[in-house]
């Protein structure tokens, strides 16, 4: 298929790999950006994998408070060097992602985090509604693993959800535009976020949703 200039651009900023690795794997990708990434990375050409395997044990820990304090974030990012911590790109990336936690209460950072337990319990109510949608035996592993990828990891798993100031992008297409301008290996290492009165018997406010459109205004 035809790669126009703009797609290649795109993806190299996303990824930092040359421009004849792109022109491939937008190719194999029919044009899809996200399906050209994963080629890149498995391929190891992208910038963003050819760092995975470096340390990064400086960063910084960043905290959010939302308006009023009734919801806080602590998130804690790493760098490689203590140079790049102090970078202004960094640390706005990193406030960033404790005001996206603060929005949308994410339970871990990636899904390698999720305990087979939760993952298997997840994926027997969801065979038991599709059973009940009628949908034949043959196809319902099939549908399961679709509703758990498109779905449940997007809710629960930080690097895989939208990112709230620009939706179209998720975290960790985020994370890795900032490693490839950067040239660092980064990487979210955990966070923890508090909402007041949680797990209490209390009246029902949507605090996240207050969280996700001061955050959108900024």
């Amino acid at each position: 298929m035809q790669v126009s200039a703009r797609q290649v651009q795109e993806l190299r900023s996303k990824t930092g790999a040359g421009i004849m690795d792109c022109k491939k794997a937008l190719a194999e990708g029919d044009g899809d950006v996200d399906k050209a990434i994963e080629y890149l990375r498995k391929k190891g050409l992208s910038a963003a994998a050819k760092k995975a395997g470096r340390i990064a044990s400086e960063g910084i820990v960043d905290s959010y408070i939302h308006s009023g304090g009734k919801i806080g974030v602590l998130v804690e990012v790493n760098s490689e060097t203590d140079f790049v911590a102090r970078n202004a790109d960094f640390k706005q990336f990193v406030h960033d992602v404790a005001m996206h936690i603060a929005a949308t209460g994410p339970t871990y950072v990636s899904r390698d985090e999720v305990p087979a337990d939760v993952v298997a319990k997840e994926k027997e109510i969801l065979s038991a509604q599709i059973a009940e949608e009628g949908k034949p035996e043959h196809v319902v592993e099939k549908i399961v693993e679709g509703r758990l990828n498109k779905k449940f990891f997007q809710e629960i798993c930080l690097l895989e959800q939208p990112f709230v100031k620009e939706a179209e992008k998720t975290i960790e297409q985020v994370l890795n535009e900032l490693v490839a301008k950067i040239g660092e290996k980064i990487s979210i290492r955990r966070f923890a976020r508090f909402q007041l009165g949680e797990g209490l018997e209390k009246r029902s406010e949507d605090f996240a949703a207050e969280v996700a459109k001061a955050t959108k205004a900024d």
